[in-house]
């Protein structure tokens, strides 16, 4: 299943979701404009390496990205989700719940694979945790989704607690696996237990964060 748009109505303008999808964008394409080496370079100097952990390297590598659909697809995951987070938290709230579900998912990444010597980037763990606090928020806001069955695509509506309580189950079981795999190859891939640290994060900061004023008066919309 992959999100089309949700159905929850935003009542703030997403300003941080639109700087940090800009500022995602932006270094993405400064990592195209390079060639092999220097790339290879780059990534090697500020993704997150388990095996020589450092505190600054969580926060530089949530903005680097593997591929074009890696970066696109995180950036749109963070358009449909991220502004109804943000309307609720407030800009500056939003911005610290961001970067510290994005510190929560590397952590657990790299408790799980803390000998590997291959970088991690991007913003998906932080991505996860809005996830995890929309599921939380906005549990029966509709999300229209897109799925594939055999050659046919389908369009329809699904609720959000479904939908993503289905994403984090394939990142869960996911994660058990490459822990299988890790024990014979140093190879990269996907982490997912960056997805599962961050959208359990997001599930628990939305609550410890609290939400601005102007939510509760509201909230009956969503429930």
């Amino acid at each position: 299943m992959f999100p089309l748009r949700d159905t929850q109505k935003s009542y703030s303008k997403p300003v941080v979701t639109i700087l940090l999808i800009v500022v995602n964008i932006l270094v993405f394409l400064y990592e195209f404009s390079l060639n092999d080496f220097q790339l290879n370079h780059f990534i090697a100097t500020y993704g997150l390496v388990p095996a020589r952990f450092s505190i600054e390297h969580i926060f530089t590598a949530m903005f680097l990205h593997g591929g074009w659909f890696h970066v696109l697809g995180n950036m749109w995951f963070l358009w449909i989700f991220g502004d109804n987070i943000e309307d609720i938290l407030g800009h500056g709230k939003y911005l610290m719940f961001y970067l510290m579900c994005g510190v929560a998912a590397a952590l657990l990444q790299t408790y799980f694979n803390y000998d590997s010597r291959v970088p991690m980037v991007g913003a998906s763990g932080a991505i996860a945790g809005v996830m995890g606090a929309y599921m939380v928020k906005f549990p029966r806001a509709r999300i229209l989704t897109f799925v594939l069955i055999i050659f046919f695509f389908y369009t329809f509506e699904v609720p959000a607690w479904l939908m993503l309580i289905y994403w984090f189950v394939l990142q869960l079981f996911g994660g058990f696996d490459a822990i299988t795999e890790s024990q014979y190859s140093q190879g990269g891939g996907t982490a997912f237990f960056a997805h599962v640290g961050g959208f359990i994060a997001g599930m628990i900061l939305i609550h410890l964060l609290g939400t601005r004023e102007r939510y509760y008066h509201r909230r009956d919309l969503y429930w």
